[in-house]
């Protein structure tokens, strides 16, 4: 298949490496201006998690084709779109008359609708994932990512279409394995808010090893988002049971079974939740999911009072 990575970006890259891998013909487009500052290789070092739970490390400097245009006539068979989620709309912006006849994979972490934020691509042509990887690129910018086996995919609210179906067929092939997810928006929110609980709680427990180290942090992460759970009901979210079922059990044994089970050192969680805290290209979005959730609840009227603590410890630098 040929495909488009919208970006290089640390989603884009560690996906196109490994689509790549498996026989596709990939390229990015990236900004005019960035084909110089990349130059043409990027250099990995990822924790590949599709064969062996722990990940396998790969060190490598890996060729890449990048392009700074898009046009309209173009005969790529995938765009694959993967930004910072402030970005989005600018991406959908500058996609809107350059699809083509391609599908566009949205792989994206969305807190507003999704289906008014994709309503200028062509209908039918949109299909929903979600990575399972995460990371950043390093001051002399190599590549320190994670991924998993899983990766997520889902509608919203709709049958899957057959370009729903040949996306997960390619990613099958490329050796991850598929989680469906029948309600894409209320998983797309729900992880969200998690991603925002675990800002707001590494932010009082003093970063992100600090949290993951500590049972009774990661017990706080999950009394956050048991917080935040009626801000997603208030926008007509019902969260299924299975997705509930933690959060209603007891906070301290469940944040000291997490923190043992995910979090404990050479956990492929923690290795890449810290790879991606230690980027200092991350931590703008990081700071974002605090005040874009806090922004909707005070619009709601839910009071989320762990999350206006930390917006104002991070307004104050902390």
């Amino acid at each position: 298949m040929k495909i488009l990575m919208f970006g290089r970006g640390v989603i884009a890259t560690q996906y196109g490496w490994a689509l790549a891998k498996a026989g596709n013909a990939v390229e990015f487009y990236v900004r005019p201006g960035r084909i110089a500052q990349y130059g043409p290789t990027v250099q990995l070092d990822l924790l590949d998690a599709r064969t062996k739970s722990a990940g396998v490390l790969v060190k490598e400097t890996w060729a890449t084709v990048l392009r700074e245009d898009l046009p309209a006539n173009h005969d790529y068979e995938l765009i694959v779109v993967s930004v910072s989620h402030d970005k989005f709309a600018e991406a959908m912006a500058f996609l809107s008359g350059r699809v083509g006849k391609a599908t566009v994979l949205v792989f994206n972490n969305l807190w507003v609708d999704p289906g008014t934020a994709t309503a200028s691509l062509p209908a039918g042509q949109v299909v929903w994932g979600f990575p399972g990887a995460g990371g950043g690129f390093a001051p002399a910018g190599t590549l320190r990512g994670g991924m998993l086996k899983q990766v997520f995919f889902g509608t919203l609210n709709t049958d899957r279409t057959p370009r729903d179906e040949a996306v997960r067929s390619l990613f099958r092939s490329a050796g991850f394995s598929v989680s469906e997810q029948k309600d894409f928006r209320a998983w797309l929110w729900f992880h969200f808010i998690g991603n925002a609980a675990m800002a707001a709680q590494s932010t009082k427990a003093g970063g992100v090893t600090a949290l993951l180290d500590s049972p009774q942090e990661v017990t706080g992460m999950l009394r956050v988002i048991r917080e935040l759970l009626p801000v997603l009901k208030a926008r007509g979210i019902k969260v299924g049971l299975l997705s509930r079922l933690p959060f209603m059990l007891p906070a301290r044994p469940l944040g000291w079974l997490i923190q043992k089970a995910a979090f404990t050192p050479g956990k492929m969680i923690r290795e890449v939740a810290e790879r991606a805290a230690a980027s200092p290209n991350n931590k703008h979005e990081f700071v974002l999911y605090v005040h874009d959730v806090l922004a909707e609840a005070r619009k709601l009227g839910v009071k989320v009072p762990s999350i206006e603590a930390a917006t104002t410890a991070l307004a104050a630098g902390h």
